[in-house]
């Protein structure tokens, strides 16, 4: 049996469970989950029937009597759980990596500008639903947003889980640290690969959030917050510093070091945070940075928080290895990231949106301020990303219509449809899995609308 354990294919397989597994087949171009390489990419699923918006049996439920959340979670992880069934996997065996997207009027735009970032909502009736369901919940990221794409619903959930001949093994803690409550698991490994919760800069040392040494559990540890009387600190390097150090931390006690690091998500409130953060990340990745996406206008479990990572990772002794991919086809990186990093059938990419290698919104990419009705910037956006992304594609090797998984994030939801209907161009066949967020722009790139989060199949040579 080979270290990765994965099952070979020669190209990607789109799994649908069909009617009478009771999930509804969306209506946008995508595919339920999507198997490659041994993983299964499972797409955003929400509280709709994909017809009359929320989902009948949710809308018609006594308000009083049950917390709309909670019946979200149930319609949500059941009709996941019903999507992994389809692929041959076992939600609480072959689960990985889960992502949970909760709707939130806060924080503000108002707020964020002040380095709020705090979301303002309790989402304890989702975790009772997962706690009943999930025996072992995999690394977890869960993240306020403004908007989802079916009106009223409030929970989107996205997943990835693994079809290969190992196990999950869970991770605990380090000494000394504590797991916030809500008892995902902070590591896990699969064969090869070690998958990292999303952490903050925040202190969860301490029995039923008794005073710790760091300050009260559940609040940013003390080095790490804000003291506005003082001009010569950062806090987001502060944050960023402390989040890498947690993170260094757990993935030794997984078997592998931050130099194995092959994907990032950073998660941060304002966009510009990015330059602290990034300052902070050529220090801990001065060579071979890992891939990474960088989302802002995110609210945060805690009050104080700026920033949180995930990361995925190869342990130590893996049989495969990462490769860089760069091309001078497709524009520089805004920060210190590549274009992509390959491992093996998979290729994992940095930040697309529409830049140049300034950093700055390519030329023609918004209307022009003398003619504001004419032009399609949703459109145009998406398709100078598209040439970019198959510029990346054919330097590994592969193409465009081998992307096996896409989270897009819209500035503003207005930007959907132009988007999307160019982005169905590129595959005649089967669509990637996809989960599709709204936020409250700007990005870090000013006038971008569009921010895509991207994984291709590399086929063998």
């Amino acid at each position: 049996m080979t270290r990765t354990g994965a099952k070979k294919q020669s190209v990607p397989e789109a799994i649908w469970p069909g009617l009478e597994a009771g999930v509804p087949k969306p209506v946008m171009p995508y595919s339920p989950a999507i198997k490659a390489a041994g993983w299964v990419f499972i797409a955003g699923q929400l509280a709709s029937d994909f017809k009359t918006g929320l989902a009948p049996e949710i809308k018609q439920a006594n308000p009083d009597s049950k917390e709309q959340l909670a019946l979200e979670a149930a319609y949500v992880l059941g009709n996941l759980d019903d999507t992994i069934s389809a692929t041959g996997c076992d939600m609480n065996k072959d689960m990985v990596r889960i992502w949970e997207w909760f709707v939130a009027d806060h924080p503000t735009a108002s707020e964020m500008e002040q380095g709020n970032n705090w979301a303002g909502i309790t989402i304890e009736p989702y975790l009772r639903v997962r706690r009943n369901l999930l025996r072992h919940c995999p690394p977890a990221s869960s993240l306020g947003v403004s908007e989802l794409m079916w009106r009223d619903t409030n929970l989107e959930v996205d997943m990835i889980c693994f079809d290969d001949e190992f196990e999950s093994i869970k991770v605990g803690v380090p000494a000394g640290m504590e797991l916030a409550p809500g008892s995902h698991a902070p590591a896990l490994r699969r064969g090869d690969w070690v998958f990292l919760a999303a952490e903050s800069p925040v202190d969860w040392i301490g029995e039923n959030l008794s005073p710790a040494h760091m300050g009260e559990p559940g609040t940013l540890a003390k080095h790490t917050r804000v003291r506005p009387f003082h001009w010569f600190e950062s806090p987001i390097e502060q944050q960023t510093e402390y989040v890498l150090d947690k993170l260094a931390r757990i993935a030794k006690e997984a078997g592998t070091s931050l130099e194995n690091a092959v994907k990032a998500e950073v998660y941060i409130g304002h966009p510009r945070d990015f330059a602290g953060m990034d300052h902070v990340w050529k220090n801990y990745f001065p060579e071979n940075p890992p891939a990474r996406v960088v989302i802002p206008n995110m609210g945060m479990g805690a009050k104080g928080s700026r920033v949180e990572i995930a990361l995925t990772l190869l342990v130590d002794d893996a049989k495969s290895c990462k490769q860089t991919i760069e091309t001078s086809e497709a524009p520089e990186q805004p920060g210190h990231e590549p274009q992509a990093v390959q491992v093996g059938n998979l290729l994992f990419f940095s930040t697309q949106m529409a830049f140049d290698s300034s950093g700055k919104l390519a030329e023609g990419m918004i209307r022009h301020q003398n003619a504001p009705w004419y032009g399609s910037p949703g459109q145009a956006q998406m398709r100078y990303m598209m040439k970019n992304i198959n510029a990346i594609c054919e330097a590994a090797g592969t193409s465009v219509d081998n992307i096996v998984r896409r989270a897009c994030f819209h500035s503003d939801l207005q930007w959907f449809a132009e988007s999307i209907q160019e982005w169905a161009k590129y595959f005649p066949g089967d669509k990637p899995a996809s989960t599709t967020i709204g936020l409250q722009g700007p990005f870090v790139v000013a006038g971008a609308n569009t921010l895509l989060d991207l994984i291709a199949f590399v086929p063998d040579k």
